[in-house]
């Protein structure tokens, strides 16, 4: 009589060891891949604002050349900030504009978790400037909107 291991052949299957190992390296995929992910996904919002402010200058600009004034007769911006809101295209951040004697500064400003801490600007001199980069950039963001982790344009 046979016994039960030759009766079904060779056992077919994986080791505790080798799940292990495939468990082991599937962590450290994730472990370099998530932050990545998220790095870019970061990115890919803060091209609302970028996009808005420079929409919202060519409109500032425009205003100024039918009235001849960055402001109302209120002496607030001429053009409508967007607002955040269930049909609106604004996500991720939120826009204020100032007057000045001179002319205006237009700010976006994070304001979700991703895009907290990222405030940009721009002004009547077509001036860009990244006040706040979320520890993205630690080079001068005086003349330029921060794009990615250690880019500035």
């Amino acid at each position: 009589m046979s016994t039960l291991r030759e009766r079904r052949g060779q056992a077919a299957g994986f080791s505790l060891i080798e799940l292990m190992i495939v468990v082991a390296i599937i962590a450290i995929l994730a472990a370099i891949a998530v932050p990545i992910y998220s790095t870019y996904i970061t990115r890919s919002k803060l091209t609302e604002a970028q996009n808005n402010l420079s929409a919202l200058r060519v409109q500032m600009e425009q205003y100024f050349q039918d009235n001849r004034s960055y402001a109302d007769n209120s002496g607030k911006c001429g053009v409508l900030m967007p607002a955040t809101g269930s049909n609106s295209t604004v996500k991720y951040f939120t826009y204020t504009c100032a007057i000045t004697t001179s002319g205006y500064t237009i700010t976006a400003t994070g304001a979700t978790t991703q895009t907290a801490g990222f405030e940009f600007t721009i002004d009547d001199k077509n001036t860009h400037a990244t006040t706040s980069a979320n520890n993205w950039y630690s080079g001068s963001m005086s003349n330029c909107w921060v794009t990615a982790k250690g880019s500035c344009q």
